[in-house]
């Protein structure tokens, strides 16, 4: 069975890298951690070397061709250099299967085949992420489109579905586990016949270059109880991932010694690891982590967390922002006792129909409206601050607090759309957020953000710009505050305290605070809204 080399990541921002010399040709059988190729980057000359042992059959590229990173490189198709009967067998289809002369030949010419599943781009950008629930277990039965597992990215949680229907022969990751984008993720198996698990099974393992692994499953299905069997029956080359692989040949370990704690006598990272420091027992290594996860002091202790997802996101994005942007910062006070009363009405009125109106749609409008007489404040600069851009659409951003992390989605075009539009994204958004689960359409091409500090609490903040945006408001939270009318009675009113963060490079205090004003007017006064609205 031939499968395709994926040209791995090579240096820090590498992309492409141009072909040198070819080490091999077609039809060549090549060993693992031979070197295949010489590739040219913008740094330096690098060696591929192979991952496994196998025949060359096919050369995507030609000697100076510009060859991409995480796209295949060449084909491999494996070998029965290590005499392993099941090698031969995922080969050779046609012939019997010594081990079992009571079974037809047209058992090992199965239709079945095990193939990987790779991790497909899920955001421009993103090369890893962190498996946070599978939703489907080794042996289960999938079908096309159905939800495999949900991972988290550094923007929002995505769920990667099945490209095909079968059955889930192996998991690569464990929960909080990393996962590398065009790398395998699981192992599927697709049937020719239903029912045919044991040839199935022998045919995954043959596609992932194992000699021993069938032979191993061959003998757990007649001794269901020989749990120890599979480290014991390995021979030849060890199953491994080629990180664990890289581990080893740091530690300077021969890796097909090493005993596999993991699913089928895989090697994991940490059996390489305890092997080289003479912890050679699975057992005594489960121990040991026991031992170590017992909390010895009730005072004292701390904890170390990596910083990750959307929190490692929102780290390196504000950082850029407050070292790049000058921010200076506005605030005023609203009264918006007018407009509450005009949601309320609202509110009742559409909620037969299942529209949730709150008090976002009135600001996100307003705030619409008043960037058509201020363009300014819908504008981004360079990064050089050279060239000003202007946009015509008002995509408003609107900072969401979720379980993962702060996202900010966009309701897009808002300046064509009514409250009733913008109440329909609004819901449709927060509820993506809240979930983790906000397209990344949604999170692109924003150009001015609201954040809503008020419903959690706090009257006045200092928010940091959404870069590459110029502004950035936070709103308050309501209160109740007696304040005189016009006649110097005193009354209840509704305030809310706005709290804007400018760029100083295009934004001046007289700009901001005259299109505040405007904003103000239309919330204040949410009659004068319908004379502008499209």
């Amino acid at each position: 069975m031939s499968k395709d080399f994926i040209l791995p990541d090579i240096g820090e921002g590498i992309v492409e890298c141009e072909i040198v010399e070819w080490l091999v040709a077609e039809g060549d059988t090549i060993k693992e951690d031979q070197p295949v190729v010489d590739v040219m980057t913008d740094k330096a000359l690098v060696q591929i070397p192979a991952k496994e042992d196998g025949v060359v059959s096919k050369l995507y590229y030609a000697k100076g061709d510009i060859a991409k990173v995480h796209e295949p490189l060449f084909a491999i198709t494996g070998t029965d250099d290590e005499g392993s009967d099941d090698v031969a067998r995922s080969s050779t289809a046609g012939e019997p299967e010594p081990k079992n002369d009571a079974e037809p030949s047209s058992n090992a010419s199965s239709n079945s085949s095990v193939t990987d599943f790779i991790l497909p781009d899920i955001g421009e950008g993103i090369v890893e992420c962190e498996i946070v629930e599978w939703q489907v277990k080794e042996g289960d039965v999938i079908e096309e489109d159905q939800p495999v597992v949900d991972v988290m990215t550094d923007k929002a949680l995505v769920q990667i579905p099945a490209k095909e229907h079968g059955v889930v022969e192996k998991l690569y990751y464990a929960k909080g586990d990393i996962a590398k984008v065009h790398e395998p993720l699981f192992a599927i198996r697709v049937e020719g016949e239903e029912g045919d698990v044991a040839r199935s099974s022998t045919a995954g393992q043959a596609s992932h270059k194992d000699n021993a692994q069938s032979s191993a499953t061959q003998s757990s299905a007649a001794n269901p109880g020989q749990a120890d069997a599979p480290q014991a029956a390995r021979q030849g080359k060890a199953i491994a991932s080629p990180a664990v692989r890289r581990r080893a040949r740091e530690l300077d370990v021969d890796i097909s010694k090493v005993p596999g704690s993991g699913a089928k006598g895989r090697v994991m990272k940490e059996d390489v690891e305890n092997y080289a420091s003479g912890a050679t027992s699975s057992s005594q290594q489960s121990q040991a982590q026991e031992q170590s996860a017992k909390p010895t002091s009730t005072s004292g202790g701390t904890r170390t967390e990596a910083i990750r997802g959307v929190k490692a996101a929102m780290a390196k994005a504000m950082t850029e922002s407050v070292s790049t942007i000058p921010h200076f910062t506005y605030a005023d006070e609203f009264d918006l006792t007018n407009v509450m009363a005009l949601q309320k009405q609202l509110k009742e009125r559409y909620k037969d129909e299942g529209i949730r109106i709150t008090m976002m749609p009135f600001f996100i409008k307003a705030l619409s409206l008043a960037l058509k007489e201020f363009p300014i404040m819908n504008a981004q600069v360079n990064a050089d601050c050279t060239e000003i851009t202007y946009f015509d659409d008002h995509n408003i951003g609107m900072a969401v607090d979720t379980k993962i992390g702060l996202l900010v989605p966009n309701v897009k075009q808002v300046q064509n759309k009514s409250i009733i539009d913008i109440a329909n994204e609004v819901t449709r958004l927060t509820q993506a957020a809240r979930e983790g689960r906000v397209a990344q359409e949604d999170m692109k091409g924003g150009t001015i953000s609201i954040s809503n500090i008020g419903v959690i609490g706090g009257t006045v903040a200092t928010p940091i710009i959404n870069k590459p945006e110029a502004a950035i408001v936070a709103l308050g939270k309501v209160q109740e505050l007696p304040r005189f009318d016009a006649q110097g009675n005193v009354v209840a009113r509704k305030i809310m305290n706005v709290s804007w963060s400018g760029d100083h490079r295009i934004i001046d205090g007289g700009t901001i605070a005259r299109f505040n004003k405007r904003w103000q007017e239309y919330l204040e006064d949410p009659t004068s809204m319908l004379v502008h609205m499209v």
